[in-house]
Order: structure tokens, then sequence, then C-alpha cells
């Protein structure tokens, strides 16, 4: 016994796989036209494989009778040793097409701080998460040329930016909402209708991110505001979207923000509309020109699954 079942571990060794495959269909069917059948193949050459097999093991692994065929004890001993490699291929088939289809694997996602005010975002994250959940997903909140940067240095695979108005050419920016900008202002600030004309602002002092942080409200800002007819002035410079509306509330000056911004409700704050609801900002996933990964694939399909809704 132990000769026999050291041939079939050295066979094993350099054995075609399908030479298991057929081994196993004709001791599970124990019949060789009906394993031929169940593997798609003419029961000739499937008796020939079989055949094949024994001379390179050197031992017979099947009893022959004209209704069918049996396991030796020797195929018994060969059938104990191949079934797991047969379940590891299959492990191995199933792991692989999950990973292809992005079932599996991890999403290294990132956001703006405005973005995730949007209820798109989480609800959006939700449902992947939902969706895939042997997926890891790895978050990371920055603004949106940290967040360009993280993706071109294999740092993140995808990102929810706002748009800024230059970035590498290796990076694919799709734009899938446009946001109104709304006016953040002063709780006291004299005006109670529940819009108000941008133009009236031309005299105020903007509180902005640095363009060099924040470069897409940035642009939306400055871009707005000359539609309107006039260059905003910049007052004081704020990092986060929370810094902005607080120096608002402190009465340092007033804000373009995203609608979605309105529910933060910081103290000290009054929102007003535009009257003119051309003033918008982007709202976009960002992702290297050439990447090719599933999960966040299978992220921008429900994105545009939920916008297709009419989320």
């Amino acid at each position: 016994m132990y000769n026999i079942y050291q041939s079939i571990v050295v066979y094993i060794k350099h054995m075609d796989i399908r030479h298991i495959q057929y081994f196993i269909a004709v001791a599970e069917e124990q019949n060789f036209s009906k394993a031929a059948l169940r593997l798609g193949i003419s029961q000739p050459p499937l008796s020939m494989q079989i055949k094949k097999l024994e001379e390179e093991i050197g031992v017979e692994l099947f009893h022959r009778y004209s209704q069918g065929a049996t396991l030796t004890p020797a195929g018994q001993t060969f059938l104990k040793a191949v079934s797991p490699i047969q379940n590891q291929l299959k492990n191995a088939v199933r792991l692989t097409r999950n990973t292809a289809n992005g079932e599996t694997g991890e999403l290294r996602l990132g956001f703006t701080g405005t973005s995730i005010l949007n209820p798109l975002i989480p609800t959006a994250i939700q449902t992947f998460q939902h969706t895939y959940p042997d997926v890891k997903l790895i978050l990371k909140e920055a603004n949106s040329l940290i967040l360009i940067e993280s993706i071109l240095n294999n740092e993140l695979d995808i990102a929810i930016i706002r748009p800024p108005e230059n970035y590498p050419k290796t990076i694919t920016i799709k734009n899938f909402i446009n946001e109104k900008l709304i006016a953040a202002l002063p709780i006291d600030y004299p005006n109670n209708e529940d819009s108000i004309d941008l133009d009236q602002f031309k005299n105020e002092s903007f509180i902005v991110s640095p363009q060099n942080i924040s470069a897409g409200l940035y642009s939306a800002i400055i871009n707005a505001c000359q539609q309107h007819g006039f260059t905003p002035k910049i007052g004081q410079q704020a990092p986060q979207i929370i810094s902005i509306l607080s120096l608002v509330a402190a009465n340092l000056g007033i804000s373009l923000v995203p609608e979605s911004t309105k529910q933060l409700k910081i103290e000290g704050i009054k929102y007003k509309y535009l009257n003119n609801q051309t003033s918008t900002i982007g709202l976009g996933i960002a992702f290297k020109t050439d990447f090719d990964c599933q999960p966040a694939i299978n992220f921008s399909s429900i994105i545009n699954s939920l916008l297709r809704d009419k989320y």
C-alpha cells in the first residue's frame, strides 16, 4: 500500500487537471458512458484517458464490467488523495470569479467633506456594503486635490470630489450631479426674503477655502460671482466647510456653499437660495484613466442606478 500511495503522490504533482475531473466523474457515476455524458465528451476518449492515467500511476483504478465500473482498493486510495484537490480547484474558481466580479477584495474610497453631505453618497455607500458584504471598504476623507494625488499614488481606487478646473491628464473625472450653490449668511444679515440676488454680495467679504486646498469649491464661487458681473472680495480663508461656516457665524463675512450643506445646523447661520439658479457646483467620481478595479466600477454603477431611480 505504501508503494501505491507513494506512486499516487508523485503522479499528482505532475497531473493534468482534466485527469482528476475524468477520474472523479467515473468514480461517482460508476459508469464510463454516464461520466462521459456528464463531462460533455464521448466515451472512447474518456476510457483512453483513464487507461493512460492507470498506466502512468502503474495500478488499475477501476474494475470494469459490462454495466459499469467500480473502484479498486488502489482507486479508492487515489480518490481520497485527489478529492481535496478538486474541492480546492472549485474553491479557487469561485474565489477567482468573485474577485473578477468585484464581490471580494477591497474598495479604497475617498470623499470630500462636502460630498458626503449629499444624501446620495451615504446611500450609495450603504447600498454597496449591503450588495457586496465581502468587500472591505476603506474610507478616506480629504480635499479634492489630496484625493486626486492619492489616486495617482495608488493609495485610492476612486474618490467622490468637487471637480477642480485643472487636474492631471491621467485622471478621469465623471461629473454625475450639479448641486445648487446657496448663500451662507450671518444670522443677523439684513435680508428676510427666501432668496437673494448674488450681485448683492459684490461688496461683501467671501470666506472660502484656499484654492490649493478646495479647488473645486473655490472655482465654483469665483465663477458664480463673475457670471454676475463682479469678482468676489476674498476675506478670511478656512480649510474645511465647518470652519467656513463658523467664521460666517462670527460675522466675518459670507460664503457660497453646496445646497446639501444646509443640513449642518450651525448656530448663528442662515441659508439663502440664490434667485439665479445657474450657480452650481459639480459632484463627480475621480479615478485613474486606465484603472481596472471592479469594486470601484460596481460602486460607480450603484451611484448611476440611484440617479436613474431619481434618488
